[in-house]
């Protein structure tokens, strides 16, 4: 890893293609040191929209972990704050997943030691990135953190608890089957906060704050019950702290590189209760997976396990609120258009009514195909002009489909069609017959055998066909006999066409 201790990105995301990629070589040098492989990890993870500043408060965990001896552990007015990249201004910085790259042992009150990895990740809604890049960031690091700081400015707006929906029911879908919460720890903490007021700024402010947000009652609509009832379903602890605004030298001016002098009084004095109760050794809780502590050597693993199933293609495609409104939207209209259409054909050709002939029911079907596109071309659909028309290409082609249904169930009532298969035996089975006592007659009695021969194969299928089709045995053999007396009627007709147009030229030529 080197002499000097820095960030070190594990997870890649490839913004032509929105894939990603885990750098298991760079994660294998954290995780598999030898004084760190067989401990058990405390993953400390901060996750939330980009440009919020989770960088800048990982360093000050960092400062802390290296100086957690110290009293002084925030350093000096005027000394930079290092760690983890971090700028000011409205670029996003971090980009995939982080880890620092020292483990830090840490020994509990109980003598038991363990790893701590601190974690950083790229923020969430930035206009590089799609909904499945957030989701799935967001995802694996609350599968593989213990300890979950989702990072919010200035309030918890309910647009907040529903992407942590979307974003944990993602990691979730990723897990194997769990018959317990699946992740652990989770704690918002909402920076910027104007109103201490009302709730002080802290964990006391912030758990009072926090039960109120999170409260269900029967009054509230069945949509904002669910988001909550399912973020309680998920962590087994959930808290919340309230972090004053850092000032706005912190926040305006460009050339801030961290120096304490900076920095609000208030914010540097609720940091200093923050970290230390947050980093506190009997505070922090081991990563668990279905019960069992996970050692540094299992991390690695989870992490490829995980990996893999987000380069996969089975779990399903997040979306925008817009585009999955926009996509049941076009669905409706799609359903409500083959409807329409199914119910027309119904009248003309559907159950007990007598068959129709083709060209008929043909320019039946153009009718209704046409009042079916103009339906669903009629309705008010979101999503723009250009995602509506694949919708109503998949519409065509499901009418297609129902139209190749209906055309078979129409010929299915044809009694020609019903029995062409025995009459085209019968008649096969009445010229052999002739064909054979023909033969016979003039003395070709080798000629004659295998005209009885033929016959008797024929009056077998037709047997054979009766059997299959009074009872339902056997139905490839029919298939089959069906498809041989078609080709028999087929090439008979065609060579009844040609006789018929020989006999028309003759005439006109001797006329």
């Amino acid at each position: 890893m080197g002499s000097e201790p820095g960030p070190v990105q594990i997870v890649t995301v490839c913004k032509e293609d929105h894939s990603f990629a885990l750098d298991t070589e760079a994660l294998g040098r954290i995780l598999l040191a030898p004084e760190v492989r067989d401990k058990h990890v405390v993953v400390l993870s901060v996750a939330g929209a980009f440009r919020k500043g989770k960088s800048f408060l990982l360093d000050f965990m960092l400062r802390y972990m290296y100086r957690k001896g110290d009293i002084n552990w925030l350093g000096q007015d005027e000394e930079p704050l290092t760690g983890f990249s971090w700028r000011g201004g409205s670029e996003p910085e971090t980009t995939g997943i982080q880890l620092w790259s020292e483990v830090f042992p840490v020994q509990k009150s109980d003598g038991t030691e363990v790893a701590v990895v601190l974690m950083d990740t790229q923020g969430a809604f930035d206009y590089q990135s799609t909904v499945k890049d957030c989701a799935t960031i967001f995802a694996l690091s609350t599968m593989t953190s213990s300890i979950q700081i989702y990072n919010l400015s200035q309030n918890i707006q309910e647009d907040d608890l529903q992407q942590l929906q979307l974003f944990t029911e993602y990691g979730r879908l990723a897990m194997d089957e769990i018959f317990q919460k699946p992740f652990q720890s989770l704690m918002f903490l909402v920076r910027d906060w104007s109103f201490p007021y009302e709730y002080q700024y802290g964990f006391k402010g912030g758990n009072e704050f926090l039960d109120k947000r999170l409260q269900v009652n029967e009054s509230q609509h069945e949509e904002l019950q669910t988001v909550r009832d399912h973020i309680h379903s998920c962590f087994t602890k959930i808290s919340c702290f309230l972090l004053p605004h850092p000032g706005l030298k912190v926040a305006t001016h460009p050339s801030f590189d961290g120096q304490l002098k900076d920095v609000a009084p208030e914010f540097r004095e609720q940091l200093e209760s923050l970290i230390p109760k947050l980093l506190h050794p009997d505070r922090l809780a081991e990563k668990e997976i279905n019960g069992n502590k996970v050692t540094c050597r299992g991390l690695l693993e989870f992490f490829k396990a995980y990996i893999k199933i987000y380069q996969g293609e089975d779990l399903p495609q997040p979306k925008t609120m817009l585009m999955a409104t926009a996509e049941a939207n076009n669905l409706a209209a799609v359903a409500a258009a083959k409807d329409q259409y199914y119910k027309n054909m119904e009248k003309v050709c559907g159950g007990d009514l007598p068959y129709v002939a083709p060209e008929s029911l043909e320019e039946k079907h153009h009718f209704n195909v046409r009042e079916a596109l103009h339906a669903f071309s009629s309705t008010k659909k979101m999503g723009g002009q250009e995602f509506c028309d694949r919708y109503q290409e998949q519409l065509e082609k499901e009418l297609e489909d129902m139209w190749q249904s209906f055309a078979k169930h129409n010929e299915s009532k044809n009694l020609f069609s019903a029995f062409r298969t025995p009459a085209v035996l019968f008649v096969l089975v009445c010229l052999l017959y002739v064909l054979s006592g023909v033969l016979l007659f003039i003395g070709l009695s080798t000629f004659a055998v295998v005209c009885d021969c033929t016959m008797g194969v024929v009056m077998m299928s037709m047997l054979t066909w009766a059997f299959i089709r009074y009872s339902g045995r056997y139905r490839t053999v029919g298939v089959t006999i069906d498809q041989a007396a078609g080709v028999v009627l087929e090439q008979a007709t065609v060579a009844l066409n040609k006789t018929r147009g020989a006999s028309a030229v003759d005439q006109k030529k001797s006329s």
